[in-house]
């Protein structure tokens, strides 16, 4: 299974009876997934059937989703508003009596507002209904290209993890290999700390003393961490193989890389180690930055 990203961007239109509609759709990165319409006046019927396809197809992502619909081929249809037509001869009537001007033309009534109304037409049960099947069908084809789009760069996303991946695996390699964890430079560290601290104090006790030794012996090895971070690496590289909707997973070991590097960083007394261990973070902190666009 691919790899998905959380940003993309697709658009649609087309055509039902008397309607054209047009679908724009975007979706950039959330933590989980939030879906924002913006549907025209009177088109609340498609909000459910929309809103039950992204969530069968998307699992993260903040998706913003606008409908434009017009209609079109229907000539609009005059009326006559007799009550405020009524109305308006009424208090012409009444004012005749009490004014001496010139009767009121018939374009002048129809001029004023209210007395002649303008609407579409009406239209019939069925071909709303069809128009709004059209309109859900669309954006299924729309939120398709939206996957494909968020595949696509997902695909190149996935490229970019198993290349910082291949980064993260040379240097634990370099860090395996550095001459600071050789056997014999760790007992000679060791054995310099004790002479110190003898040196300091010539009232140690035996105990106390082997108690220091071990510490400062668990303080120079960083085999533990190193171990850790390879496995991390394996999850993850299989994680980025399995594809599908594993950003949640890869940002968590991404979190595990980066205490590993901090803790490697910690333990090192040595400059070799301490330069790993500092590319470390960069690589892992480059790593997590790309982690965060994954669906």
């Amino acid at each position: 299974m691919a790899l998905s990203s959380m940003t993309g961007f697709a658009r649609g239109h087309g055509e039902s009876g008397g309607y054209a509609w047009a679908w724009e759709i975007k979706s950039v990165n959330a933590k989980g997934l939030d879906l924002r319409l913006r549907l025209p006046p009177g088109w609340d019927a498609v909000e459910p059937p929309v809103r039950s396809k992204t969530g069968e197809a998307l699992a993260r992502g903040t998706v913003y989703a606008s409908l434009n619909v017009e209609r079109h081929g229907k000539s609009p249809v005059v009326r006559l508003n007799e009550d405020v037509l009524n109305a308006v001869l009424g208090t012409v009537k009444s004012l005749a009596a009490r004014v001496d001007a010139d009767r009121p033309r018939l374009d002048g009534i129809l001029a004023i507002k209210g007395v002649i109304e303008v609407v579409d037409a009406e239209e019939g049960e069925d071909e709303r209904r069809a128009a709004e099947a059209a309109v859900v069908s669309g954006f299924g084809a729309v939120l398709t290209s939206l996957i494909e789009n968020r595949r696509r760069e997902g695909d190149a996303l996935g490229r970019i993890l198993s290349g910082r991946l291949d980064e993260i695996a040379t240097l634990i390699d370099r860090a395996e290999a550095a001459a600071a964890r050789r056997p014999d430079a760790v007992k000679q560290r060791i054995a310099d700390q004790v002479a110190a601290l003898l040196e300091a104090s010539d009232r140690f006790d035996p105990d106390r003393l082997h108690q220091e030794a071990v510490l400062i012996a668990a303080k120079a090895d960083v085999r533990e961490e190193l171990d850790r971070l390879s496995a991390h690496v394996e999850q993850a590289q299989m994680t980025v193989m399995k594809g599908g909707a594993v950003g949640r997973r890869l940002d968590f070991l991404s979190q595990e890389f980066n205490r590993e590097s901090n803790t490697l960083c910690a333990k090192a007394n040595d400059l070799e180690l301490t330069n790993i261990g500092l590319e470390l973070k960069g690589v892992v902190e480059q790593f997590r930055e790309q982690v965060q666009n994954l669906e």
